[in-house]
């Protein structure tokens, strides 16, 4: 199981692309919403999630993938349930991605220490600051369990990533060509 967290403000581009897209790789993904269940993007796109934050667990979990948007990040953060779900999926080597502002929250809780990451540009410093190795002219960057990505114009990209490291190079390349990607 993927667990997408939603909070208000999340950046709709960067958490619904990968919500397609696997489920495309017949990946098995759940929308997890952070203090409500009707989420509002950044954009004003309004989704119900899947499932409150409060039932999501690391005991199925393949993989949390953590969407930019500042107002989503400020939810996760403030989130008891949510960080502790982070924590404990790092703790049991679950992948974690993450993409934009999102990187922020892993190097937050020191997990990108020594790992090359990368996320929105005017917050690298944020990165670097908790000792990641910042790949500022990558758009994805994988590494361990991680798995990063600038901003959202790299959303196509980061799932074809997901993919990748979840089922196979084949699945992903089978989901851009479904989907006639360059």
């Amino acid at each position: 199981m993927v667990y997408v967290f939603l909070a208000d403000g999340f950046e709709e581009i960067e958490a619904l692309t990968q919500v397609d897209y696997l489920r495309r790789a017949g990946i098995e993904v759940s929308t997890c919403g952070i203090g409500s269940m009707l989420i509002t993007g950044s954009k004003g796109i309004q989704v119900v999630p899947d499932m409150p934050i409060e039932e999501a667990s690391t005991e199925n979990a393949d993989m949390l993938i953590l969407p930019g948007g500042l107002g989503g990040v400020k939810g996760i953060t403030e989130s008891t349930c949510a960080m502790n779900l982070i924590r404990d999926a790092y703790a049991k080597g679950i992948r974690i991605s993450a993409i934009c502002a999102a990187p922020t929250i892993l190097a937050s809780l020191g997990l990108l220490k020594g790992k090359k990451c990368v996320c929105y540009p005017s917050m690298l410093d944020e990165l670097e600051n908790a000792g990641g190795i910042v790949c500022a002219d990558s758009a994805v960057v994988c590494d361990g369990l991680f798995i990063t990505a600038k901003a959202a114009g790299a959303s196509e990209e980061f799932s074809f990533a997901i993919i990748e490291a979840l089922k196979s190079k084949a699945a992903a390349l089978g989901v851009k060509e479904s989907i006639c990607a360059r």
